[in-house]
Protein backbone atom coordinates (compact mmCIF):
# COMPACT_ATOMS: atom_id res chain seq x y z
CA UNK A 1 0.00 0.00 0.00
CA UNK A 2 2.77 2.40 0.98
CA UNK A 3 4.72 1.37 -2.12
CA UNK A 4 1.74 2.10 -4.37
CA UNK A 5 1.30 5.50 -2.76
CA UNK A 6 4.99 6.27 -3.24
CA UNK A 7 4.75 5.32 -6.91
CA UNK A 8 1.69 7.53 -7.36
CA UNK A 9 3.43 10.47 -5.72
CA UNK A 10 6.48 9.92 -7.90
CA UNK A 11 4.37 9.77 -11.06
CA UNK A 12 2.56 12.94 -10.05
CA UNK A 13 5.83 14.80 -9.45
CA UNK A 14 7.21 13.66 -12.80
CA UNK A 15 4.08 14.71 -14.70
CA UNK A 16 3.96 18.05 -12.91
CA UNK A 17 7.63 18.72 -13.69
CA UNK A 18 7.22 17.85 -17.38
CA UNK A 19 4.08 19.97 -17.60
CA UNK A 20 5.80 22.94 -15.97
CA UNK A 21 8.80 22.67 -18.29
CA UNK A 22 6.55 22.54 -21.35
CA UNK A 23 4.41 25.44 -20.15
CA UNK A 24 7.39 27.67 -19.41
CA UNK A 25 8.90 26.84 -22.79
CA UNK A 26 5.58 27.78 -24.42
CA UNK A 27 5.71 31.24 -22.90
CA UNK A 28 4.38 31.14 -19.33
CA UNK A 29 5.51 34.54 -18.12
CA UNK A 30 6.04 34.13 -14.37
CA UNK A 31 7.61 30.77 -13.41
CA UNK A 32 7.02 31.39 -9.72
CA UNK A 33 3.26 31.75 -10.32
CA UNK A 34 2.79 28.54 -12.26
CA UNK A 35 2.50 26.07 -9.38
CA UNK A 36 -0.95 26.05 -7.79
CA UNK A 37 -2.64 23.39 -5.63
CA UNK A 38 -5.10 22.86 -8.50
CA UNK A 39 -2.20 21.73 -10.72
CA UNK A 40 -1.74 18.69 -8.49
CA UNK A 41 -5.48 18.06 -8.69
CA UNK A 42 -5.31 17.95 -12.49
CA UNK A 43 -2.26 15.67 -12.42
CA UNK A 44 -3.99 13.31 -9.99
CA UNK A 45 -7.13 13.22 -12.14
CA UNK A 46 -5.12 12.43 -15.26
CA UNK A 47 -3.09 9.69 -13.58
CA UNK A 48 -6.20 8.08 -12.10
CA UNK A 49 -7.56 7.52 -15.59
CA UNK A 50 -10.76 9.43 -14.90
CA UNK A 51 -12.07 12.51 -16.66
CA UNK A 52 -10.07 15.65 -15.80
CA UNK A 53 -12.90 18.09 -16.54
CA UNK A 54 -13.75 18.97 -12.94
CA UNK A 55 -10.10 19.38 -12.03
CA UNK A 56 -9.49 21.54 -15.11
CA UNK A 57 -12.45 23.74 -14.20
CA UNK A 58 -10.90 24.25 -10.78
CA UNK A 59 -7.57 25.12 -12.37
CA UNK A 60 -9.24 27.53 -14.80
CA UNK A 61 -10.86 29.37 -11.90
CA UNK A 62 -7.61 29.42 -9.95
CA UNK A 63 -5.67 30.77 -12.94
CA UNK A 64 -8.18 33.59 -13.37
CA UNK A 65 -8.08 34.46 -9.67
CA UNK A 66 -4.28 34.56 -9.86
CA UNK A 67 -4.43 37.01 -12.77
CA UNK A 68 -3.44 34.73 -15.65
CA UNK A 69 -4.91 35.67 -19.04
CA UNK A 70 -7.11 33.33 -21.05
CA UNK A 71 -4.53 32.80 -23.81
CA UNK A 72 -1.87 31.94 -21.24
CA UNK A 73 -4.24 29.59 -19.41
CA UNK A 74 -5.19 27.71 -22.58
CA UNK A 75 -1.57 27.49 -23.73
CA UNK A 76 -0.75 25.98 -20.35
CA UNK A 77 -3.50 23.41 -20.94
CA UNK A 78 -2.09 22.70 -24.40
CA UNK A 79 1.30 22.08 -22.78
CA UNK A 80 -0.25 19.42 -20.54
CA UNK A 81 -1.97 17.82 -23.52
CA UNK A 82 1.28 17.76 -25.50
CA UNK A 83 3.14 16.15 -22.61
CA UNK A 84 0.48 13.45 -22.31
CA UNK A 85 0.47 12.85 -26.06
CA UNK A 86 4.26 12.51 -26.16
CA UNK A 87 5.17 10.39 -23.13
CA UNK A 88 8.58 9.60 -24.60
CA UNK A 89 9.67 13.21 -24.24
CA UNK A 90 10.98 12.87 -20.72
CA UNK A 91 12.54 16.32 -20.62
CA UNK A 92 9.20 18.03 -21.25
CA UNK A 93 10.33 19.83 -24.39
CA UNK A 94 7.29 19.40 -26.60
CA UNK A 95 5.36 21.63 -28.97
CA UNK A 96 2.08 22.71 -27.33
CA UNK A 97 -0.70 23.43 -29.82
CA UNK A 98 -3.97 24.88 -28.55
CA UNK A 99 -5.72 23.87 -31.77
CA UNK A 100 -4.74 20.23 -31.18
CA UNK A 101 -6.14 20.20 -27.65
CA UNK A 102 -9.57 18.51 -27.29
CA UNK A 103 -12.33 21.09 -27.57
CA UNK A 104 -14.19 19.86 -24.49
CA UNK A 105 -11.13 20.44 -22.30
CA UNK A 106 -10.62 23.91 -23.76
CA UNK A 107 -14.29 24.72 -23.23
CA UNK A 108 -14.39 23.57 -19.61
CA UNK A 109 -11.25 25.51 -18.74
CA UNK A 110 -12.25 28.65 -20.64
CA UNK A 111 -15.77 28.78 -19.17
CA UNK A 112 -14.44 28.40 -15.63
CA UNK A 113 -11.86 31.13 -16.26
CA UNK A 114 -14.50 33.44 -17.75
CA UNK A 115 -16.91 32.92 -14.83
CA UNK A 116 -14.33 34.28 -12.41
CA UNK A 117 -13.35 37.21 -14.65
CA UNK A 118 -16.96 38.27 -15.24
CA UNK A 119 -17.68 38.06 -11.53
CA UNK A 120 -14.65 40.24 -10.82
CA UNK A 121 -15.78 42.78 -13.41
CA UNK A 122 -19.28 42.88 -11.95
CA UNK A 123 -18.00 43.48 -8.46
CA UNK A 124 -15.43 46.05 -9.55
CA UNK A 125 -17.70 48.16 -11.74
CA UNK A 126 -19.42 50.81 -9.62
CA UNK A 127 -20.20 53.54 -12.19
CA UNK A 128 -22.68 53.29 -15.04
CA UNK A 129 -20.85 54.45 -18.17
CA UNK A 130 -23.94 56.03 -19.76
CA UNK A 131 -25.41 58.05 -16.90
CA UNK A 132 -22.39 58.52 -14.66
CA UNK A 133 -24.48 57.29 -11.73
CA UNK A 134 -23.27 54.52 -9.45
CA UNK A 135 -24.48 51.04 -10.39
CA UNK A 136 -26.82 48.68 -8.58
CA UNK A 137 -23.72 46.94 -7.17
CA UNK A 138 -22.80 50.15 -5.36
CA UNK A 139 -26.35 50.56 -4.07
CA UNK A 140 -26.34 47.00 -2.72
CA UNK A 141 -23.13 47.77 -0.86
CA UNK A 142 -24.55 51.00 0.54
CA UNK A 143 -27.69 49.20 1.67
CA UNK A 144 -25.59 46.52 3.37
CA UNK A 145 -24.01 49.27 5.48
CA UNK A 146 -27.44 50.56 6.46
CA UNK A 147 -28.65 47.10 7.43
CA UNK A 148 -25.57 46.51 9.59
CA UNK A 149 -26.05 49.84 11.32
CA UNK A 150 -29.75 49.17 11.87
CA UNK A 151 -28.99 45.75 13.35
CA UNK A 152 -26.52 47.36 15.74
CA UNK A 153 -29.04 50.03 16.75
CA UNK A 154 -31.93 47.60 17.11
CA UNK A 155 -34.03 48.99 14.25
CA UNK A 156 -34.52 48.55 10.52
CA UNK A 157 -33.36 50.71 7.58
CA UNK A 158 -37.01 51.34 6.71
CA UNK A 159 -37.28 53.41 9.88
CA UNK A 160 -34.92 56.02 8.52
CA UNK A 161 -34.69 55.56 4.75
CA UNK A 162 -36.89 55.08 1.70
CA UNK A 163 -36.01 54.00 -1.83
CA UNK A 164 -37.30 56.47 -4.41
CA UNK A 165 -37.55 54.70 -7.78
CA UNK A 166 -37.96 56.40 -11.17
CA UNK A 167 -39.13 54.10 -13.97
CA UNK A 168 -39.68 55.09 -17.59
CA UNK A 169 -41.24 53.21 -20.47
CA UNK A 170 -38.91 53.50 -23.45
CA UNK A 171 -40.75 50.82 -25.40
CA UNK A 172 -41.74 53.25 -28.16
CA UNK A 173 -38.43 55.10 -28.19
CA UNK A 174 -35.52 53.90 -30.28
CA UNK A 175 -31.81 54.40 -30.73
CA UNK A 176 -30.36 57.57 -29.32
CA UNK A 177 -33.63 58.64 -27.75
CA UNK A 178 -33.45 55.80 -25.22
CA UNK A 179 -29.89 56.71 -24.29
CA UNK A 180 -30.75 60.40 -24.08
CA UNK A 181 -33.70 59.62 -21.82
CA UNK A 182 -31.51 57.84 -19.27
CA UNK A 183 -28.93 60.64 -19.32
CA UNK A 184 -31.66 63.23 -18.72
CA UNK A 185 -33.21 61.16 -15.93
CA UNK A 186 -29.84 60.88 -14.19
CA UNK A 187 -29.30 64.63 -14.53
CA UNK A 188 -32.70 65.39 -12.98
CA UNK A 189 -32.08 62.94 -10.13
CA UNK A 190 -28.75 64.57 -9.30
CA UNK A 191 -30.34 68.03 -9.36
CA UNK A 192 -33.15 67.15 -6.96
CA UNK A 193 -31.08 64.98 -4.61
CA UNK A 194 -27.79 66.79 -4.19
CA UNK A 195 -27.28 66.40 -0.46
CA UNK A 196 -25.31 63.17 -0.24
CA UNK A 197 -28.15 60.74 -0.97
CA UNK A 198 -27.17 57.42 -2.57
CA UNK A 199 -28.13 57.54 -6.26
CA UNK A 200 -27.86 54.68 -8.76
CA UNK A 201 -28.81 53.42 -12.20
CA UNK A 202 -30.41 50.06 -11.45
CA UNK A 203 -31.76 49.09 -14.86
CA UNK A 204 -31.93 50.07 -18.55
CA UNK A 205 -34.83 52.42 -17.83
CA UNK A 206 -34.71 52.80 -14.04
CA UNK A 207 -32.82 55.04 -11.65
CA UNK A 208 -33.19 55.26 -7.90
CA UNK A 209 -32.27 57.31 -4.86
CA UNK A 210 -31.84 55.96 -1.34
CA UNK A 211 -32.91 58.95 0.73
CA UNK A 212 -33.52 59.71 4.41
CA UNK A 213 -37.16 59.47 5.42
CA UNK A 214 -38.05 63.08 6.20
CA UNK A 215 -40.81 65.61 5.63
CA UNK A 216 -39.25 67.02 2.45
CA UNK A 217 -39.15 63.75 0.49
CA UNK A 218 -42.61 64.17 -1.04
CA UNK A 219 -41.95 67.72 -2.25
CA UNK A 220 -38.61 66.70 -3.72
CA UNK A 221 -40.31 63.85 -5.55
CA UNK A 222 -42.73 66.38 -7.05
CA UNK A 223 -39.79 68.54 -8.11
CA UNK A 224 -38.15 65.50 -9.66
CA UNK A 225 -41.25 64.73 -11.71
CA UNK A 226 -41.36 68.32 -12.95
CA UNK A 227 -37.68 68.31 -13.90
CA UNK A 228 -38.06 64.99 -15.70
CA UNK A 229 -41.10 66.17 -17.65
CA UNK A 230 -39.31 69.33 -18.78
CA UNK A 231 -36.20 67.46 -19.86
CA UNK A 232 -38.01 64.68 -21.71
CA UNK A 233 -40.05 67.26 -23.62
CA UNK A 234 -37.00 68.23 -25.68
CA UNK A 235 -37.29 65.03 -27.75
CA UNK A 236 -40.49 64.12 -29.60
CA UNK A 237 -40.10 60.40 -28.97
CA UNK A 238 -39.30 60.94 -25.31
CA UNK A 239 -42.20 63.32 -24.82
CA UNK A 240 -44.53 60.55 -26.00
CA UNK A 241 -43.32 57.84 -23.62
CA UNK A 242 -45.73 58.99 -20.96
CA UNK A 243 -45.14 60.38 -17.53
CA UNK A 244 -42.23 58.83 -15.61
CA UNK A 245 -43.41 56.62 -12.77
CA UNK A 246 -41.98 57.73 -9.43
CA UNK A 247 -42.61 55.50 -6.44
CA UNK A 248 -41.46 55.43 -2.84
CA UNK A 249 -40.55 51.83 -2.02
CA UNK A 250 -40.32 50.64 1.56
CA UNK A 251 -37.10 48.78 2.33
CA UNK A 252 -37.55 45.09 3.24
CA UNK A 253 -36.52 43.73 6.62
CA UNK A 254 -33.34 41.99 5.39
CA UNK A 255 -30.49 42.95 3.08
CA UNK A 256 -31.00 39.79 1.03
CA UNK A 257 -34.61 40.75 0.40
CA UNK A 258 -33.50 44.28 -0.51
CA UNK A 259 -31.09 42.89 -3.12
CA UNK A 260 -33.89 40.75 -4.56
CA UNK A 261 -36.04 43.87 -4.70
CA UNK A 262 -33.40 45.78 -6.68
CA UNK A 263 -33.13 42.89 -9.14
CA UNK A 264 -36.89 43.05 -9.79
CA UNK A 265 -37.18 46.82 -10.24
Amino acid sequence: MALDRARQDSSLRVLRARWRTASLAAGWRAPSDWALPEVDGVCAAVLSGGGPEDALAGLGRARAEAGAGLAETLTDLAALHAVLEQPGSADGFVAPDVDATPARLLRVTAVAWADVVFEQLTVAEVTDALTGLPTAAYLRTRMAELYRQAARDGGTPADGFVLLVVSMDFGEAAGWSRLTGMILAADALRLCFDGGESLAAIGPSTVAALVPREDGVASRAVSLRRELTERLAIDRQLSEVGRPRISAVRLPTTHEAACDLLARL
